[in-house]
């Protein structure tokens, strides 16, 4: 089971910040979740608010006026070189204040991994709980992995039927959702499970043993000696 570093190492480091990243990298994680949102300059800020502790909205305010601390997509990327996987959640719900069914983050994501030349280098999964999100960048970029992510699964077999039918190749449940119907139903439609954020050593071996293939983590330090 891959360990994947929640906002990187988050426990330790503020989150989404290339510090989170590279401790991700010094703790054994075998990747990253990131989050990002746009700005009002058209920017991919690695957020996962919408709006700063100051009350600014990103989509009202140009990168250049974030705080330092606040990074862009491409240099998160540049810190997550060292890692096999990096997993984008896009950020755009219709109760967010960026929210936008357009889907312009998702074009830009792809527009960024397709200059960077990485769009079929296997390492990037793009995920998002919005379906029309993913949706939209399995249209665009058809050999990008894509994931679902869902905060519940009362009926198994119809999130997987549904993520299967539109060209997705993971689910993102909950590691309170994961069950053993989830995981073997998922398989047999040759879907990866992809849980978040369980920090529980007990509950992280019960998940790898129950077969899922990667867990999202605050401490991968933790997980990595549990799965050890």
């Amino acid at each position: 089971m891959l360990v994947i570093a929640h906002r990187g190492a988050s426990a330790d480091f503020p989150e989404n910040t290339l510090e989170a990243f590279a401790g991700a990298v010094v703790q054994g994680a075998d990747g990253v979740e990131l989050d990002v949102r746009r700005t009002r300059d058209g920017a991919l800020a690695v957020s996962h608010e919408d709006t700063l502790a100051d009350g600014r909205v990103l989509v009202n305010t140009d990168m250049g006026d974030l705080p330092e601390w606040l990074t862009d997509f491409a240099t998160a990327l540049r810190q997550c070189r060292p890692l096999t996987v990096v997993n984008t959640e896009i950020k755009n719900w219709p109760d967010d204040k960026d929210f936008d069914p357009s889907e312009q983050v998702a074009a830009a994501v792809v527009a960024e991994l397709t200059a960077r030349g990485e769009l079929d280098d296997g390492r990037h999964l793009i995920s998002s709980f919005y379906l029309p999100t993913v949706d939209r960048v399995h249209a665009l970029a058809p050999q990008l992995a894509t994931g679902w992510l869902v905060s519940s699964a009362e009926d198994p077999g119809a999130l997987v039927d549904t993520a299967a039918r539109r060209g997705h190749v993971a689910i993102h449940p909950h590691h309170r959702f994961v069950s053993k119907t989830l995981v073997a139903q998922a398989h047999a439609a040759g879907l990866a499970v992809n849980t978040w954020t369980c920090d529980e050593p007990d509950r992280i071996k019960w998940l790898a043993d129950l077969g899922v293939d990667a867990v999202v983590t605050n401490v991968p330090a933790i997980a990595r000696q549990a799965l050890s």
